[in-house]
């Protein structure tokens, strides 16, 4: 049963990844006028998903699990309001993105750290889960401090 419950708790923080992946790609270039010196960050950001991605599916195929390979259903409303609000946001659509970069982050954030309380996690993926976390929290520390300058600017 805890094998279940581990399998369950990495394709959750799979989806989220997927989300994250499919978010950033998203936005990739809309934000690259208003901002070319985060360009290299946000790169690193999509790159360490893509890893991270594959270390929960490695996760999850060692449990004898099958990933979920797929965004959550919660990741594409999210990415449809986005959208949404963009269409109708008169004035600075980068800025308006890095919000969501910055929500984004703290939603996967949240997740992770959810997903560590749990106690539902083998201690191989817990340090994997921790380390990722760890990542999570120095990306989101980035773009909260590029937002805050930001705003500070207008």
């Amino acid at each position: 049963m805890k094998t279940e419950q581990t399998v369950s708790v990495l394709n959750d923080l799979l989806q989220i990844t997927n989300d994250r992946i499919e978010g950033f790609e998203k936005v990739e270039g809309k934000i690259w006028e208003m901002y070319p010196h985060i360009k290299d960050e946000y790169d690193r950001m999509i790159s360490q998903s893509k890893i991270m991605k594959n270390e929960l599916m490695n996760l999850i195929i060692e449990k004898n699990g099958d990933p979920k390979d797929s965004t959550s259903l919660a990741g594409a409303v999210h990415r449809t309001w986005i959208d949404i609000k963009n269409s109708f946001t008169v004035g600075n659509i980068e800025e308006s993105t890095l919000e969501n970069v910055v929500f984004g982050e703290r939603a996967a954030i949240e997740a992770y750290q959810a997903a560590l309380d749990s106690g539902d996690l083998c201690e191989k993926s817990k340090e994997i889960v921790s380390e990722q976390l760890h990542s999570l929290k120095e990306s989101y520390n980035q773009f909260k401090k590029i937002e805050e300058y930001k705003k500070k600017e207008n």
